[in-house]
């Protein structure tokens, strides 16, 4: 219980300010881990146990990762996981494995060292890649690509290590029985992730019993990671592939919740136990060595990614990004040295500083990202662009849009048509300095801020357009403006049901799903290609917004009780297709051949026929 309290303490008193000063919770969790640990005030001596349990963090990120994989998703990323991630580790293995030859060291031990250090932190890119909403990316996806493939490389990394080494004799296991043990160990965990594990999670969803699905969610990340250990394999590949193998299953929310408080916490634990891995007296000791090895190991691996990143057709505006997210050591190169050591493939002091250089690298990735912001800052600056909010001069505008991309320009573009003056904000300098060349009034800025909603005259306006993008910033702004200018109409943007649904709940009455009215378009136009009357079509496609509003807002007080709202969109299904059965039934019987002439007879009929359609007519020789 005492080290519990003094990780607790050290994490909830350092991450907040770290990430307070722009440090990042990651680099937060690691300043703690040193100071509670044997080099800091020394709360804590015995740091195995941490790390073991630590490491079980980084398992549940990946099943987590895994479940919001499905395989089509996953295989359709297999050119940037084979492709990208061997080009990755072997450019970056050879450079390092290189250094240290130049630098004196056996073919042996320089080969795996140069290997290991050529891996990344997959619990420290992912977190910081979260942290910044970069995840969604193209970049973001390249990066975790190459990150999965590191995870698979460290298996025959690992593999390799006793065959290297002076134990390599007394090893009775022939090779052929380690690869047996491996893919029995994969098919395991297929069997149990495709045909065991859903129907059992069926049988205790049914029971209503939270703690016990939770459990379960937590039996298995362990079971399967514990299996994987048996058989010589990563438990963080064995927990993504369990993952993946469910991410298509209706239990996949649920366990992610279930999951993620866990995750959370032991992911926070293992910064932490890096923190206190870090050797200060070798550092003390060496402080020039040890200073110069990490510069020149992020040197080599940063210009070695900005290439990799140049052949993976990541824009050039974000490949020292890339880079720098994951230009650290990884937690497998921990293994790798410690597995090294015990082989004799590395000696104690050797395999000592390699992993003081790693855990350095680890902590060094908050600041160098820090250092981009400020460079790419400068460089906008440079260009003419602005950090800093735009001075907003546009005066009694009775309209705020708040982002200016493909949505909100069409509403933009609609409503100035009409004589309606607006304020437009958007926070993509791109975005506005091309939109100022083609004569939009834009003014760079966040709209989450009070301070700036409020100098665009909120007070004053009578509507505000929530067209932002992303789905946090979205509700954020919403919460803002409810919260502080609450007559203040809003018009909002819906990227999907869910993000409805949370709209709505927030009281906002007119809210448009932007690929809604499109889709229903298109389904009215493909009635008519089919040779259905365009008025049928028409009716058709109206009756289904009406009906498909009308099932959305009977769902969103059940949108949290998932058997509710099962129910709920089944009856709404159900319904729908008795309504569609009925109106085609008395369509046919009661307007047979009635409808609007396709578009080419409307285009040819005479004028007169033309004029009284317009005016809500039918002539007598067509009634």
């Amino acid at each position: 219980m005492t080290e519990a309290l003094a990780y607790l303490a050290a994490a909830v008193l350092c991450v907040p300010l770290a990430k307070r000063l722009g440090l990042g919770s990651v680099l937060g969790y690691l300043i703690a881990g040193a100071l509670i640990g044997p080099w800091g005030f020394g709360f804590i001596q015995n740091i195995d146990s941490a790390q073991h349990l630590a490491e079980f963090g980084v398992v549940l990120m990946l099943f987590v990762i895994g479940l919001e994989l499905e395989p089509k998703r996953l295989m359709a990323m297999k050119r940037d996981v084979f492709g990208g991630g061997t080009l990755q580790v072997a450019l970056c293995g050879a450079l390092l494995m290189g250094g240290l030859l130049a630098m004196g060291w056996g073919w042996k031990g320089a080969l795996v060292a140069g290997f290991a250090l050529a891996l990344s932190s997959t619990a420290i890119a992912v977190a910081t890649m979260n942290e910044r909403n970069f995840m969604p990316t193209p970049t973001g996806q390249t990066a975790f690509s190459i990150l999965l493939f590191q995870d698979i490389a460290a298996i025959p990394l690992l593999a390799i290590v006793p065959l290297l080494g002076v134990a390599a004799a007394a090893s009775s296991e022939p090779g052929w029985m380690g690869a047996a043990k491996a893919f029995g160990a994969i098919a395991a965990v297929i069997v149990i992730g495709r045909y065991l594990t859903r129907p059992l999670l069926r049988v205790i969803a049914a029971t209503g019993l939270r703690e016990v699905f939770t459990a379960f969610a937590l039996l298995l990340v362990i079971g399967i990671a514990e299996l994987m250990v048996l058989s010589g394999l990563s438990m963080g590949l064995g927990a993504f592939l369990a993952g993946v193998l469910l991410a298509g299953s209706e239990y996949r929310h649920a366990l992610e919740t279930d999951i993620e408080p866990f995750k959370g916490l032991l992911l926070g634990l293992f910064f932490i136990a890096v923190g206190m891995a870090i050797d200060f007296g070798l550092l003390i000791n060496a402080p020039v060595k040890v200073i110069v090895l990490v510069l020149a190991y992020l040197v080599v691996k940063v210009v070695a990614l900005w290439g990799v990143a140049r052949v993976m057709g990541v824009s050039h505006r974000q490949r020292l990004l890339f880079a720098f997210l994951i230009s650290q050591g990884g937690e497998f190169a921990f293994v790798v040295f410690g597995a090294a050591r015990m082989a004799g493939v590395l000696d104690p002091a050797a395999a000592g500083l390699l992993t003081l250089v790693v855990a350095l690298s680890m902590a060094t990735t908050p600041l160098l990202l820090i250092a981009h912001d400020a460079w790419m800052a400068r460089a906008e600056c440079a260009q003419g662009g602005k950090p800093d909010p735009d001075v907003i001069d546009e005066k009694d505008a009775p309209v705020i849009i708040a982002g200016f991309g493909r949505f909100g320009q069409i509403v933009g573009r609609l409503l100035i048509a009409n004589g309606v003056r607006t304020v437009v904000l958007d926070h993509d300098p791109d975005q506005i300095e091309m939109l100022r060349r083609f004569g939009n009034k834009v003014f760079y800025g966040d709209a989450t801020r009070l301070d700036l909603i409020e100098a665009a005259g909120a007070k004053e306006a009578r509507l505000l357009v929530n067209a932002i993008d992303d789905v946090e910033d979205n509700l954020a702004l919403t919460d803002l403006v409810r919260e502080h200018f609450p007559n203040l109409k809003i018009v909002a943007r819906a990227r999907n049901v869910s993000h409805y649904v949370q709209l709505k709940q927030r009281g906002i009455d007119i809210v448009e799903r932007e690929s809604f009215e499109a889709a229903l378009n298109a389904g009215r136009r493909a009635l008519e290609a089919l040779g259905h009357e365009p008025y049928r079509a028409a009716e058709m496609a109206n009756l289904f917004r009406r009906h498909n509003i009308k099932n959305l807002d009977a769902m969103v007080p059940a949108f949290a009780d998932e058997e509710r709202l099962v129910s709920v969109a089944k009856a709404g299904r159900e319904e729908l297709e008795a309504q569609f059965a009925r109106d085609r039934a008395e369509f046919e019987h009661l307007h047979p051949g009635r409808g609007w002439a396709p578009e080419a007879e409307r285009e040819a009929a005479p004028a007169a026929d033309r004029e009284a359609a317009a005016g809500g007519e039918v002539p007598a020789e067509r009634q």
